[in-house]
């Protein structure tokens, strides 16, 4: 018995390095499991109205550093970011942001409720930004994000990042696909009505690794990206900022069992299923003995508490109610 759950142990630790290692978040678009929507998707209802930008520096390490004789960013304009986005991006400089704001009100739903473009021109060559919400224009609330990118070495102008160790930031895709994000996961915060939200700010990460600079993730790891770039087109470069509904992309997402993830994977306390689709499927998380510990249905996501799971191996089937079609995926609870 000894030597089998030594085994079982040594598989649950080679698939949590396996995991680790190579990223535990979405991946790049066209990749199984990806979060990225496109500019042309039909889920998207309004655009940006109007956008103000406060310019961050050039080079926030130097602040006397200029280029044609200005010291901070001044790629861009405002305009250029309401509606569609068209590829030409307003660049933020270190520490800028950008607000935007609405013809109507924002309110959270199921699934994903605006998405952030960025200008990355690959899928590993990235800017990345924090994304704030506020219900009035004055109070903002800063989404949770996570940044797992090495902070021992400064990624330069020409090195690249695993968008699958980045959540919740925005800049996480390659330009004309949105980083979407979903208002529910802010349902606890103070000053915020996740109904009733007007405001949405782009705030560059800066992304150098010294500690006077350095910006952090909600788990207090350093930001790393490209630093420095000392341009006009210094930081993050925002390409638009789109709402999103839920009505399904096709009619055959209602026929058809979607590419699923589950996120985090080995997960602890909490883990979310994506399916990228807004129509409905059903799940049900079983153990190593067939028995179903959990069951429920979902639309494009949802996230599941697992403090009650015991640590171990779990698979989720997940099915499509109208076709029957049925993809099974395993869970490691750790």
């Amino acid at each position: 018995m000894k030597g089998k759950l030594n085994i079982i142990y040594t598989c649950i630790f080679l698939i949590l390095n396996i995991e680790y290692s190579f990223g535990q978040y979405p991946p790049p678009p066209g990749h199984a499991g990806t979060t990225a929507i496109y500019r042309d998707s039909s889920v998207y209802y309004r655009w940006a109205t109007h956008c103000s930008v406060i310019r961050g520096y050039i080079d926030i390490a130097d602040t006397n550093l200029t280029y044609d004789s200005i010291n901070r960013a001044s790629f861009g304009d405002p305009d250029s970011i309401i509606g569609y986005p068209s590829g030409h991006a307003l660049s933020l400089g270190n520490a800028g942001s950008a607000t935007l704001t609405f013809d109507t009100v924002i309110s959270d739903h199921d699934g994903w409720d605006f998405a952030v473009f960025g200008n990355g021109f690959e899928d590993n060559y990235l800017k990345m930004a924090f994304v704030e919400v506020s219900s009035d224009g004055e109070h903002f609330v800063r989404f949770p994000s996570v940044s797992l990118t090495q902070t021992q070495v400064q990624i330069s102008n020409f090195d690249t990042i695993d968008t699958r160790k980045i959540y919740n930031l925005a800049g996480k895709y390659r330009v004309f696909y949105g980083t979407p994000f979903d208002l529910y996961e802010l349902k606890d915060s103070a000053g915020i009505d996740i109904h009733h939200i007007t405001t949405i700010r782009v705030v560059d990460v800066v992304g150098d690794i010294q500690d006077p600079y350095a910006r952090y993730d909600s788990q207090g790891h350093k930001i790393n990206d490209c630093f420095p770039t000392p341009y006009n087109t210094s930081g993050f470069a925002l390409d638009g900022v789109g709402l999103v509904h839920n009505a399904p992309s096709s009619a055959d997402d209602n026929l058809h069992i979607p590419q699923v993830s589950i996120l985090p994977n080995p997960c602890s306390h909490q883990a979310r299923f994506f399916a990228g689709t807004s129509a409905l499927l059903h799940y049900q998380i079983v153990d190593q003995l067939g028995q179903v510990v959990y069951q429920s249905s979902f639309s494009v996501s949802t996230s599941v508490d697992t403090d009650d799971l015991r640590p171990g191996i779990y698979f989720v089937n997940f099915t499509n109610p109208v076709s029957l079609l049925q993809i099974i995926k395993k869970l490691v609870k750790y």
